[in-house]
């Protein structure tokens, strides 16, 4: 049986997602485990993906706390299940993203330490899957596209709803698959409940829920260029920042979190409308499928397509992310190609990922 590990921290900084997958015939989750970031990481995180300059000593630190989160959680994981390192092929590892900027002049920045990794837990790690995508013309993102494929019925539409979010389409006729970020899924909800309601987000929906929706803001915010823009495409954290969507303290803060989370469904919304209409189910993953009432609000905005969490067939929503960069851990191993290049813009296929043997 071949095991392998995959590391997700995610925009939210929330935590380190650990997920253990089987690949022996089809992928199976085994287990998965996540370790809450101490509110000071997170804080530092999210300083560090909206600075302008970063300290360089400061930034080290960081990325060296995360390594250690990174094998706490590894081990964590194989004391759970009573492995030992020599049981696991692999840990693919994403690390945690700073910059991204989409094609032309294209780029994206995770801090990780993989040879931290290999060294203190035995095992061989993969990192960087996201640079050799773009040295190849490609945006870096999405990558889950190609493990959505892998997994997923065609004729099916795969939303991860994390920081930001993306969506993948799976079509059929010729197997083709697209795949793109379509905008903020959670950040900027979470971000908002943090400043305002002293919460970390806003669970099942339930605060929004009860908000009245700003419509010349949400207006004002879904005239942003990136939302008309056709695939491939990626964004980040660079263009959907609080402080660049205006002046927002002249608002009730409960209306400003419903008008955030109808951007949210809006902009997914729009995104499938004009992209990817002919799929009749939608299948949800990250942490914005337990927001109740952004499901339903996609469900009222896209009526041609079932909307269902990833459980449906038969993968757990919270740690899908995780498991496709083991995953891709396993595809580097192999030498197999990883990204798709209709979703990431990239002129080819391409073996992801730099390995750091145990």
């Amino acid at each position: 049986m071949s095991l392998f590990i995959g590391l997700m921290s995610g925009t939210s900084a929330d935590g380190m997602d650990a997920a253990l997958i089987s690949t022996a015939g089809s992928v199976s989750l085994i287990d998965a485990l996540c370790i809450p970031y101490p509110k000071q990481l997170q804080a530092k995180l999210r300083q560090l993906a909206l600075a302008a300059s970063v300290d360089v000593n400061e930034l080290i630190t960081t990325e060296r706390k995360l390594a250690k989160l990174s094998v706490e959680a590894v081990l964590q994981l194989l004391a759970k299940n009573k492995l030992s390192a020599q049981h696991i092929t692999a840990i693919g590892s994403h690390g945690h993203t700073l910059r991204h900027q989409p094609q032309p002049n294209g780029f994206s920045w995770q801090i990780n330490d993989p040879a931290w990794i290999a060294e203190h837990t035995g095992i061989s790690c993969v990192a960087d899957f996201r640079r050799r995508d773009i040295a190849a013309g490609g945006q870096g993102a999405p990558l889950v596209p190609a493990f959505h494929a892998h997994c997923f019925p065609q004729n099916s539409l795969v939303l991860n709803i994390g920081g930001i979010a993306n969506l993948t389409v799976l079509a059929t006729d010729d197997n083709a698959v697209t795949g793109f970020d379509t905008g903020p899924g959670n950040a900027l909800i979470d971000e908002w409940c943090q400043l305002h309601f002293d919460c970390a987000y806003d669970k099942s929906g339930s605060l929004a829920r009860h908000g009245q929706v700003i419509h010349p803001l949400l207006e004002q915010w879904l005239a942003t260029a990136y939302f008309q823009q056709r695939p491939p495409k990626s964004t980040g954290r660079e263009l959907f920042q609080l402080h660049l969507m205006g002046d927002l303290g002249a608002y009730a803060a409960i209306d400003v979190l419903t008008t955030l989370t109808e951007l949210s469904a809006r902009s997914i919304s729009h995104a499938i409308q004009n992209f990817a209409q002919n799929q009749t189910s939608l299948y949800v993953c990250g942490g914005g499928v337990h927001n109740q009432y952004l499901l339903e609000r996609l469900q009222l905005l896209i009526p041609q397509a079932s909307v269902e969490s990833t459980i449906a067939c038969g993968i757990n929503p919270d740690w899908l992310e995780a498991m496709a960069f083991a995953w891709l851990a396993e595809c580097a191993i192999k030498g197999v190609c990883g990204n798709i290049a209709s979703a990431t813009g990239a002129s080819g296929k391409r073996i992801l990922g730099a390995i750091y043997p145990a």
